[in-house]
């Protein structure tokens, strides 16, 4: 037995690979290799919960799997992008000649090792040492990010990459999305730069869009991602980041014929059929939405990439459609998945519009509203966001078609639009909820003008050189609204023009009060799904542009 390093008998191995024939030998060489542990799997779908609850230092995977759309460039992208791959875990993709270019652009931006079949034991040797080289030499990178010290992670990262040292361009990756994630956004887009000056690579222009993305400029944004497209139409990622762009932008059906291309170009990807599902479901394409959601559902409900807001969305769509079956099976997933986390609020408000829902169908309508009168309960706390409101609405919207008055519906949907009708994008999805009633859809566009309103006042008061009368408008507007966008408004608005009004202290706490009733419990109810997300995620961004 050849022995690569002193701790590779400590190592544990997981191969992926659907040929029985395959996995034996590579089972053999890696023992020969002096790996202590090694486990195996046909499947992607087993494969993918293997690596949510365990980790691997190596994992040995094909690229092709017979019987199924998924590749395992697919399953490597959805580890990296939720964060369930570590850093430390070596990453090999096996490929034949066939798919050696896409594997072979691939390994530059986030693959430890490639091999082409036919390969020597002598090969994969070789490719393990070296990822596993590069995993030591890197590891005080790691170990900062392991102890969420992203600051210390990025710096060392930067600093690597400014001296050209050892695996710099690996290093300069990591290095603009911990900036990313820290909000240093024009350090990251500034690191993006240097890495396109340096040596061009498609990841480093989507991280330009990206920053450009986060700060806000969205126009920046689209026209990068127009230029990248049109040079690589096959690159997944810019059509993820061209979609969420057109969805920020309240164009849904845009969005929507984006996010299928990506999902075309990798029919495998869990993540991408739940989003093109949920973003289909808010277009108005229920056929297809149903169809790509119940595929992915079928795929991947027992791993950690499903949301389960992807079953509510099923269950609305079979409640509709009169199929009791359906709605009960997915309705009995959800209730599996409550009982898995009896605690988790979000799953317990999806299981009200279950409850609600199955109390219609079984023309219970009395004990239907006592469960949307329950669920609108709910909507004064601080972390119901725009995804909660875009349910209990769907909840209302379909009592009212029981040929029942209900003269508290829309007074309830007023508020819901008057604190999540903040931006194209959050309005469009409220009023897709109201399927055929008028009044509702009309509603809530009338809540996001009032909203716009308050704002450009505000903004209006600061350049008239009104900032005191600006910070009481929105603190007041945001009080009565619980509008996360006001509120944030009147923080920066205060923030800019503090040394200027005599109460700024007094104007301070308030702001501050609010922002811990309302503001950050919503953030925090965001960071949770964070690693969740399979639909569109469903926020209320707090951005607001900043008055003069």
């Amino acid at each position: 037995m050849f022995l690569m390093d002193d701790t590779i008998q400590d190592a544990s191995a997981l191969i992926i690979d659907s040929n029985a024939n395959s996995r034996s030998l590579m089972s053999a060489q890696l023992r020969d290799l002096g790996v202590g542990t090694v486990r195996q799997t046909p499947r992607v779908k087993d494969a993918r919960v293997m690596l949510e609850h365990q980790t691997f230092d190596i994992v040995l995977c094909d690229y092709h799997f017979d019987m199924s759309d998924t590749s395992g460039q697919d399953l490597l992208d959805e580890l990296r992008r939720e964060g369930l791959l570590p850093y430390s875990t070596v990453f090999v993709m096996v490929t034949s000649e066939a798919t050696y270019a896409k594997v072979a652009e691939a390994a530059e931006a986030a693959l430890d090792a490639y091999l082409i079949k036919p390969y020597t034991s002598a090969n994969l040797a070789e490719r393990l040492a070296s990822a596993r080289l590069r995993k030591r030499i890197l590891k005080d990178i790691f170990e900062a990010i392991e102890n969420q010290d992203f600051e210390t992670a990025a710096n060392l990262c930067m600093a690597r990459f400014e001296a050209k040292g050892k695996y710099w361009l690996y290093a300069a990756r990591i290095g603009a999305e911990l900036l990313l994630r820290l909000k240093r956004f024009d350090d990251a887009k500034k690191l993006y730069e240097a890495i396109i000056a340096a040596k061009t690579v498609p990841w480093a222009r989507l991280g330009v869009a990206r920053t450009e993305v986060a700060s806000g400029n969205l126009q920046a944004a689209r026209r990068t991602l127009e230029n990248l497209i049109g040079e690589l139409p096959d690159y997944a990622d810019s059509h993820d980041l061209m979609g969420h762009v057109q969805m920020e932008q309240g164009d849904l059906l845009e969005a929507l014929k984006t996010y299928q291309t990506a999902a075309t170009l990798t029919p495998g990807c869990l993540l991408r059929l739940q989003r093109c599902g949920a973003l289909g479901f808010y277009a108005g394409e229920r056929a297809e939405a149903l169809r790509m959601l119940e595929r992915a559902m079928s795929q991947g409900l027992r791993s950690k990439l499903f949301d389960m807001l992807s079953l509510v969305l099923i269950g609305l769509m079979r409640f509709d459609n009169k199929d009791y079956k359906g709605f009960k099976y997915a309705h009995d997933a959800l209730a599996a998945a409550l009982e898995r986390a009896p605690g988790s609020i979000r799953l317990q408000r999806f299981d009200l519009v279950f409850r609600g829902l199955g109390y219609l169908l079984e023309r219970r309508v009395g004990q239907a509203m006592v469960v949307a009168r329950e669920f609108t309960g709910h909507a004064d706390a601080g972390n119901f966001d725009l995804e909660a409101a875009s349910l209990l609405t769907a909840l209302w919207i379909r009592l009212s078609s029981q040929e029942v008055e209900l003269e508290e519906m829309m007074p309830i949907l007023q508020g819901l639009g008057m604190r999540h009708c903040t931006t194209k994008a959050s309005t469009e999805i409220l009023v897709s909820m109201t399927e055929t009633h008028q009044g509702a859809a009309e509603q809530f566009r009338e809540c996001h003008q009032q909203v716009f309103q308050v704002a450009e006042t505000a903004m209006r008061h600061s350049m008239r050189g009104s900032a005191q009368i600006a910070v009481e408008l929105l603190i007041q507007q945001g009080e009565r609204s619980r509008n996360a966008k006001l509120i944030d408004m009147a923080g920066a608005v205060l923030k800019r023009h503090a040394e200027k009004i005599d109460n700024a202290g007094q104007l301070a706490e308030q702001i501050e009060a609010l922002n811990g009733r309302y503001v950050r419990p919503m953030a925090a109810n965001q960071a949770q799904k964070a690693h969740s997300p399979g639909g569109v995620v469903l926020r209320t961004s707090p951005t607001a542009p900043v008055p003069a």
